[in-house]
């Protein structure tokens, strides 16, 4: 029974602490829509580009070509602190995005954290490329 009870305060705990200190980056609607002609997004015709597009998403949207070919779309706010809605830039040789605030980074390959205090992937969003159109949506 105390195995029960200690576990139980244990979970609760850590449920506590998650609420308090893990901010989530807000839902909010995306529809983004381009050409792959779109200037724009020119930096996604070859393998490790990249485009930032802004006033979608939270911070912007950060659009990147992996190496494979496939695509990925993530918004730029940092998961680090979300309330402070701090924008991450791209980093030299596009790998690797940073939040200027934190000094937290991201692999643009997944999103997920390479440099503390960044512990919590950056939000993606799904894209399509198909017909030489471009859509990235929630």
């Amino acid at each position: 029974m105390k195995k029960i009870i200690l576990l139980s305060a244990f979970v609760l705990c850590c449920c506590i602490s998650c609420v308090k200190s893990g901010s989530v980056i807000p839902n909010v609607g995306v529809n983004f829509e381009a050409s792959t002609n779109d200037p724009k997004v020119a930096g996604l015709n070859t393998p490790g580009g990249y485009a930032i597009i802004n006033g979608y998403g939270v911070a912007g949207l950060i659009l990147y070509r992996r190496g494979d070919g496939s695509y990925a779309a993530y918004d730029r706010c940092s998961t680090v602190d979300p309330a402070k809605l701090c924008a991450v830039t791209v980093d030299p040789g596009g790998f690797t995005v940073t939040d200027p605030c934190s000094g937290g980074k991201w692999a643009l390959s997944n999103g997920d954290p390479v440099k503390a205090p960044a512990v919590t992937s950056l939000k993606p969003y799904s894209i399509d490329v198909s017909n030489f159109e471009i859509f990235v949506s929630n």
